[in-house]
Parts: structure tokens; sequence; C-alpha cells
């Protein structure tokens, strides 16, 4: 939308005839919430049973909701949470009559998992505005991971969805980190996208009492000073939208396109999160979000000149870690019968090759010494998103030293008045570990601006390799640069010769700055100090994600790093003995040990399968799945942000720095949160269908070894007794060599199944060398 013309397609709503649903007896007892309260359940009738039994009839009870869940928190819920977890000490059991009956006969419902299932039922049918219902108990015994699964796909992600126009510019632009005095929705518009500001001015115009401040934004986004100014006024960056068909007195109308969300409380558009979870809406087939969140980063980095952190103003100078092309190359995959599939993935790499140059290839980012890049993201005084007190005992010293009050020190830092030095780097790096994404860490802490980490030229190396075959495969090895996407200085025309040299340069710098052969692991290097750091973190197997490492640097890793980061849940964000002692005077941070995170376990599993280590990636998401699992099941359906990975009891319990993201609702979780949702349904197209089995009956992983190293060894221990005896009668002498044959037919068999079912054709076109066995991830 960059001319004043509105260039953008109509998209048009046709309107058809009411069907008349046809009543059944046979409702989806695993439909969604939508489905199952909503529409199907009003006139859903139950065939009585001519006795007190319903014979072999699957079992469902008539409930009258109100009283039902009045009675269930008043026997169960001892805490007084509104949820029904492990640590309540309720009798465990309630008794619910059959509809089969009339709800003469009863039935007890018992343990943890089903009653907390029964409580999310109630709090749904509630919601739907149901007064009686009748329940399937195939919805209260569920396979937890079958559940676990069903509610990411029917309900998490739908609430997580977003859009932002005229119909919720109300609600959407609302800041809880607006602390100016007179906080109101407020929207910045490029001056690229006329129509975007005209269309929010009408709105504006038409409801008075929304307040809705409409704002040009300047010709120069990314000014230091100018987004500082912004923040005496804070507002959300406008982002892609639609037209749709013109209001009925002829204006323009348009509709913002969506995406998702991280949590509940976001509704903004954030980046790395949206990559993470285009992983799990791909599996669950919603393309449609994915196409849209690429779209609304090629539209930030055209007007905005990068992907940001989110699309609020106060993040106009900060990023976040690079994601796009394989983002893009991924929804490509999947739309590519589509007959705009092309101009996407075009306009995908123009994007990531403007946001290559003028974001990470450039000042301060890039170091020319080293040749690497870093996250130093521009910006002046104090980051005005956190909140008021955040920085209190970083300020105060400097307030009481220049006689002044907080406000007043914080005011005059903010505008030059006066100079700390000391608080400058303070906050240089403070806003690098924001821009990484990692925030925070003690691997970055005091020192972020000064390092070129493996996470961030791992992508960068990914970028050059996905820009270069994307050129070569798809646009003829010649890709020209439109003025919109043109950065200065650099050619009109791209091909792929000079992204190749650009990925082999990199690899080779990684290699001999960041690599450690006794150690066998990538460290971030810091450009100052010209060192590597030696914190050892997960991040080094996004070297293996991007295909930076070497096969041998791959097995290095495998045989020395893993056995460093993995725990009973995942992978640790870092070591123990990197993290270093914490205490009342040193407290821990939230992406070092004991915690663990979605997206390094999913770059984690992707890199291993990519270098052939499909056993270890397996037990690792093994692991991840059975502790998210288990949280799921003895804490009443959470799924939170992150996990103390150490942790076998609840995990889902961290208290570090801004404690956790999802686990705050009653009765029932309604929205998980995004990168986790993600790596559960991704992970489960890892493991293999034993591994699946014993999920879902909630087994650790240790106990899964042993059953499954003991039905080996039991099946081979009959089979050679069987061949012996064959043997004596025939006279046959190759014995071992058969149970040896059988003993590995039995452990690969679900191996070979699994890559059967996924299929192990390498997509040349995108993917990196030794990637065949990832291409279906």
């Amino acid at each position: 939308m960059s001319s004043p013309k509105a260039s953008l397609p109509i998209h048009t709503t046709t309107t058809s005839k009411p069907s008349t649903r046809r009543v059944s007896l046979e409702l989806d007892p695993y439909a969604s919430p939508a489905e199952y309260y909503g529409k199907s359940h009003g006139p859903r009738k139950v065939a009585k049973s001519r006795t007190y039994s319903a014979g072999n009839a699957p079992r469902r009870f008539l409930i009258n909701v109100e009283q039902t869940l009045r009675d269930l928190l008043a026997r169960e819920d001892t805490d007084h949470n509104i949820q029904i977890t492990i640590e309540d000490s309720g009798p465990k059991t309630i008794p619910l009559g059959t509809a089969a009956s009339g709800g003469y006969r009863r039935f007890d419902v018992r343990g943890t998992y089903m009653l907390s299932n029964l409580l999310q039922e109630l709090t749904l049918a509630k919601k739907y505005g149901r007064k009686q219902i009748v329940l399937d108990e195939a919805r209260l015994n569920e396979n937890p991971v079958n559940r676990m699964a069903r509610l990411i796909k029917d309900q998490f992600w739908p609430n997580l969805t977003r859009r932002i126009d005229g119909s919720n510019i109300f609600q959407v632009a609302k800041d809880p980190k607006d602390w100016t005095k007179d906080p109101r929705p407020r929207i910045y518009v490029p001056r690229g996208a006329p129509e975007q500001y005209e269309y929010y001015k009408r709105v504006a115009a038409e409801q008075p009492d929304m307040r809705l401040d409409v704002q040009w934004l300047a010709e120069d986004p990314g000014n230091d000073e100018y987004v500082r100014d912004l923040n005496a006024a804070p507002g959300l960056l406008a982002i892609e939208m639609e037209r749709i068909e013109d209001t009925p007195d002829g204006k323009p109308n348009f509709r913002g396109l969506p995406f998702v969300v991280p949590g509940g409380r976001f509704n903004e558009l954030y980046g790395w999160d949206s990559y993470m979870e285009t992983l799990g809406l791909l599996v669950n087939g919603r393309e449609d979000l994915c196409e849209a969140m690429v779209r609304h980063f090629c539209f930030c980095i055209r007007h905005y000149g990068k992907i940001l952190n989110a699309n609020r103003s106060y993040y106009l100078c900060r990023s976040q870690p690079p994601f796009l092309t394989d983002m893009a190359l991924r929804v490509y995959d999947h739309i590519k019968h589509k007959p705009d599939s092309l101009e996407f993935l075009r306009r995908a790499m123009l994007a990531a090759i403007k946001d290559y140059y003028s974001t990470w290839m450039s000042h301060p980012r890039y170091d020319p010494v080293s040749g690497l890049s870093r996250y130093v993201p521009g910006g002046l005084g104090v980051p005005p998103e956190t909140e008021a007190t955040h920085f209190v005992h970083i300020l105060t010293p400097y307030a009481k030293k220049h006689n002044m009050t907080f406000n007043q020190f914080v005011d005059a830092y903010n505008y030059g008045h006066v100079f700390e030095p000391d608080l400058d780097q303070y906050f240089l790096h403070d806003r690098s570990v924001r821009e990484s994404g990692h925030d925070t860490s003690y691997r970055l802490e005091k020192v972020s601006a000064h390092l070129a980490t493996v996470d961030l030229n791992s992508l960068l190396y990914k970028i050059e390799c996905d820009i270069g075959r994307t050129i070569r495969a798809f646009f003829g090895d010649s890709l020209t640069i439109p003025p919109e996407w043109h950065v200065k200085g650099h050619s009109t025309i791209e091909t792929s010769s000079n992204w190749d040299r650009r990925a082999t340069k990199r690899r080779k710098i990684m290699e001999k700055l960041m690599w450690d052969e006794d150690k066998g692991m990538f460290f971030d290097y810091n450009t100052v100090k010209k060192e590597q750091t030696g914190y050892e973190s997960a991040t080094t197997f996004w070297a293996m994600w991007a295909g930076a490492a070497t096969p041998k640097q791959a097995n290095m890793m495998v045989q020395k790093a893993l056995p460093k980061l993995e725990v009973h849940g995942g992978l640790v964000s870092g070591s123990e003995e990197s993290r270093g002692p914490v205490g009342i005077n040193r407290p821990n941070r939230q992406w070092d040990y004991p915690f663990g995170w979605a997206p390094q376990q999913i770059l984690a599993w992707t890199g291993l399968i990519r270098y052939g280590f499909e056993e270890e990636a397996q037990r690792l998401a093994y692991r991840w799945i059975y502790m998210c699992t288990k949280a799921f099941v003895d804490f009443n359906g959470v799924v939170v942000e992150k996990y103390d990975v150490t942790r076998q009891i609840d995990p889902h319990k961290v208290t570090a720095e801004y404690g956790n993201q999802g686990s705050d609702f009653k009765g029932v979780a309604t929205e998980g949160f995004g990168w986790v949702n993600a790596s559960y349904v991704y992970g489960l197209q890892i493991v293999n269908a034993h591994m699946k089995r014993a999920l879902g009956a909630v087994t650790t992983w240790d106990t899964f070894k042993k059953m499954t190293e003991a039905a080996d060894a039991e099946e081979a221990a009959d089979v050679l007794k069987k061949a012996n005896e064959h043997d004596k009668s025939a006279g046959k002498v190759h014995v071992a060599e058969h149970v040896r044959h059988t003993a590995l037919t039995h452990s690969h068999e679900d191996q070979t199944a699994h890559k059967a079912m996924h299929g192990s054709e390498e997509r040349k076109e995108h993917h990196g060398p030794g990637e065949a066995k990832a291409a279906h991830l």
C-alpha cells in the first residue's frame, strides 16, 4: 500500500441460504467446544435406554451445569484457585447421572485428571450459555496427548488469533505499558500507506467516543531522538490489511490480516514468536494464518526498516531474531498450488534481502573487524515498555548523585541533560538483550551488545543459504530489486553466487572464532575482547539447525555438548556451571539453568534430525512432550510460556523474573502459550508410534527406555530359544545372525514406519546439505 490509490485486491464476502442441520445422535465426542457446546449441542437428543444400563453404548452424563460446577469446586478445589490439581486434597470423586437412564443411574468420576477435565468442560459449557448438557465420558478420560493436541488445534490457536482494524482498534490499541497521564488508543501509520491513514481517520470520526488518535509516522521512523519523543504518546504501528467491499456510502474499506500472539494478554504482532508458532500452525493446517504473518513482516520491513520486536512505537529501533526466509519457504511449501504463491515467495525474499542489508549487515549491528553480526538496537534512555519500577535499583543511586527525584533524573537522562557513560553502557546491553529474545540471561547481561552470538550468526548463515538457493531455484538465478525494496549501496540485481559466497565466508568465520574443538561447542564471540565467552548454552545447536556445523562438529556436539544440557524435561537453556551460583544478591534469570524454552527444543530437534541423529532428536522431543503432558494432566490442563526442565512434579511453577505466562486461569486454560503449543504438535511429528502410546500413558523417558530395552531383550531371547531348537533339529549354525537381524528389525521398525509416513524425498530447491531427513519438518 505505497500509492495514494488503494492497490489491494478487493475481497468480497458471499452469503448463502441457511441450511437445515440434521440432528445427530452421534455427535463427535471430541468436537471443538464451539461445535460441541455451541452449534450442535442445543438440539441434540439422547436415546433413552429401556433398562437402567445403556449396555455397551458409550457412557454419557446428563448434567445440570451450574449445580454440578458448584458441587465439584466445593468438594475438590480445596485451595480455592478454581483449578483441580494434584495439590488439592478433596475426595477425588464425584457421582454423575447417566443420560441413558435420565440421570437415575449414577456413576463415579474419579481421579485428578478426569475431575479437572470435568471442571474444564463445565466451564466451557457455561461460557456457551448451556444450562444442561449431555457430556460424553470420552471427553473426561481422553488420552491426554490427544486431548492437549486437540485443544491446541481447536481452541488455543483461535483464542490467540488477533487482527487490527476499526472493529477492534479500541481494545487492541490499549497498552498496559502506557505510563503516560492520558493513555488512549493511538495508531501510527507510515507515509507509504495512505489508504490506512484515511481508513483510520474515518473510523475515528465515526466513533468519537473512542478517542482514537491517528498519526502519521515520520519518513525516518528509526531515528533515535524521534522514537524517544514518541514515548510521550505511545501507540500501535499499522500492519498489513486487505481491501474488502466498500462501505454503503462508497468509501474504501479494509480489514486487518490475522496473526497469532504469544499469549492471551498480548495484542501485538511479535517477531520470533510468530515463526515458532508457524511451525505448529502448519502442522494443524493453518497456513492461512502463517501466510498472513509473513505478509505482516514484509510490510514491517518495507515501512519500518526491520521486523520489529512488536508493532508498538517504542519498538521502532528494535528487531528480534530473524527467521523470515525459513518461515516463508515453509509457508510456500503449503501454498505453492495457489496462483499467487510465487509472488508471495518473491516478496518475502525481497523483504529478507532488505532486512539483511539494512539491519544486520549495517552499523552498529555489523562488526567489520570480525565479519560477524551482533544484537545492537538503537534507542536512547530508559526502555519505556518496562514497568515503572523495573530500573529503580539501577537509577536511584544516580538520582541521588545529581540531587534529583527519581522521575526528574529519568527525564534529564533521557534528554541528555545529564551524562552517565556507565549508565549508557548498561542500557546499551539491556536493549541488546531484549532484541536477542533471550531476556534475560547471565550469558548476555552487561555484555550483550559486544557479542557476536551463535544464535544470530547461525540465523544469518541460514538466511544467506536460503536466499541463494531460492534465487537459483525459483527466479532463474537473477532477482531484480524494485526501488521500494532497494538498499542504497547494493546491487539492483541479486544472483545466487553472491549469497553462496557470503554463507561460505560466515561459516568459516564461525568455525574460526566460535568453535571450540575440545569442548565440542560453538560459543558466543566477544568482539571487544576478541575472545569466546565460554558460556555453555543450548544456542550451540542453532548451528546444526542452520546447517552451519560440519558433520564432524555436529557429532562432537552430540557427544560433548548434549550431555551437559540434557535433563529430565529436555534441553536446559544453559549449564548450571556457566550460570554460576544464584542467591539474594544474584537472582536467577529466566533464560538460564534450570529453565527450558520451546524455541531451544524445536531448533535442536530439527538440527539433530538434519545431521542424522534421529534417536537423539526423538529422545529430546519425548522428554519435552512428557514434561508438558505431565503438567497438563496434574494441573488442570496448564500450558505455560516456559518450564523448569529439572523439576519432575510441577515444572510449570517458574518464579524467576517475569513469572510464567499461561498459568493464571480460572477453570480452563483457553490459550496455552504460542510457541509451547507449536512445540507440542511439532514434536509429535518426531516421536514414533510406540513413544506416542507411552506418552499417552504419561510414562517417563527412563521408564519407557527400560520397557523397550526389556521388550527387545525378551524378544531376542525368545527368538534365540526358538532358533536353537530349530537348529538342533535341522543342524543349522547361523542362529546368532538370525537373532541379530530380528532384533535390528524390531528396534527400527517404528523409525522405518515414521519415515514412510512422512516421506524422505529431499526438497533440494531450498534445503541445505544434509537436510533431507528433516525435510518433512
